[in-house]
């Protein structure tokens, strides 16, 4: 990361696993897994090296995730527990989301707009005055002493980190299979791309098989801000 980037945010990981035809769910973003078990072994281990781990409201309405560290699959005792942080904008998290037992640290980030009230020990965070705004979430991350995270989906959470160009890495997992169809949601979503200016370019760093699939690690293909004069 750069010391321009340093100072305005966290490291920021990016991480998911897609079909072959770059899917990330079925049709109507009902789940699909995925990941093998040593895809499943490396996202733990991902999660269990970052200070928070961010997913959308969308991701909890389909997967009601736990968004923990499963430390058996790393064959090792449990160690901190990263920041369970929802990207809810209305403030729409449903009482029974698994997010909310209580169990680990989660901070909802809320927009302006939601007066939500979550019970302790869940923080909230307004980073935005109509929906959750990306610099003014990152900003607000380092003041909660947050220096690095693991997005994880889903689609349009995606598509806005990787859109923003605000990200260190970007890693996906291939599984060998096609989903196709139409309402199959996409790894990136938002705009429709008119042409080659608004693609978000990336540069290969890292291609290797990873049980049946195959692991593609990337950074960001835009040039990085040099340090202030």
């Amino acid at each position: 990361m750069t010391e321009a980037s340093a100072a305005t945010r966290p490291e920021i990981l990016v991480n998911c696993a897609v079909s072959l035809d770059g899917r990330l769910a079925y049709a109507g973003g009902r789940r699909a897994l995925l990941s093998g078990p040593e895809d499943l072994a490396r996202v733990q281990a991902l999660r269990a090296g970052v200070d928070a781990i961010v997913v959308g409201l969308g991701t909890v309405l389909a997967d009601d995730p736990s968004l923990r560290v499963h430390w058996d699959l790393l064959d090792r005792p449990p160690e901190r527990a990263p920041l369970r942080i929802v990207l809810d904008s209305m403030g729409r998290t449903p009482d029974r989301a698994r997010v909310l037992d209580g169990s680990l640290p989660t901070l909802i980030v809320t927009s302006d707009r939601a007066d939500r009230r979550f019970p302790a020990p869940v923080r909230t965070l307004k980073a935005g005055r109509v929906q959750v705004e990306l610099p003014r979430l990152w900003a607000g991350l380092l003041e909660l002493g947050i220096q690095s995270v693991l997005v994880e989906g889903g689609a349009s959470v995606l598509a806005s980190v990787l859109r923003s160009d605000a990200f260190d890495r970007l890693t996906v997992y291939v599984a060998p299979v096609l989903i196709g169809g139409r309402d199959a949601p996409s790894l990136i979503l938002g705009p429709e791309c008119p042409g080659p200016g608004a693609t978000v370019p990336l540069v290969l760093e890292s291609a290797e098989r990873l049980g049946e699939g195959v692991l593609l690690a990337y950074r960001s293909g835009r040039p990085r801000p040099g340090p202030a004069p």
